[in-house]
């Protein structure tokens, strides 16, 4: 399944890339995301958890930030295990981001697959958690930045 967006942040592209790079920043706007561990550079691992509709989901996740290309581009995979399932997840994502007027505009695509168990559950239900789960992360990203009058988020 692919999802598509769009946020709009009031700050600099510079402001906004430099604080998506920051994984502790970035782990801070994604509900359920716990646990972080920043192996590297470019590796982390985390817990995620999340509900859809009457089942809980815990992933252990790792993610390779497999391209970078400052300020306009970054891409990662994401691969995770469900906890107490079978089941796998699989992700590339892919941001760009366009600086216009005072605001930087975030664009993502991701690409996702669920296998074994996991993926029998239905794709429309993750769908709809996934854009779910976007939709408040760009609350999360808009409102750290808009706390912070220098433009640069917390």
């Amino acid at each position: 399944m692919r999802l598509e967006g769009e946020v709009s942040v009031t700050a600099g592209r510079d402001a906004v890339f430099a604080a998506l790079r920051d994984a502790r920043f970035f782990a801070s706007c994604v509900e359920g995301l716990s646990e972080l561990v920043e192996v590297d550079a470019t590796h982390y691992t985390a817990l995620m958890q999340t509900k859809l509709s009457f089942m809980q989901f815990k992933f252990r996740v790792s993610v390779e930030v497999t391209r970078v290309d400052a300020p306009c581009e970054i891409e990662a995979r994401i691969e995770g295990k469900p906890l107490g399932f079978l089941g796998r997840l699989t992700a590339v994502s892919v941001t760009t981001l366009a600086e216009r007027d005072r605001e930087t505009q975030l664009k993502y695509a991701i690409d996702l697959a669920l296998t074994g168990k996991l993926g029998s559950l239905g794709q429309s239900a993750f769908t709809a958690k996934a854009r779910e789960m976007s939709q408040r992360f760009g609350e999360n990203l808009r409102a750290a930045f808009a706390a912070c009058p220098c433009g640069v988020a917390p």
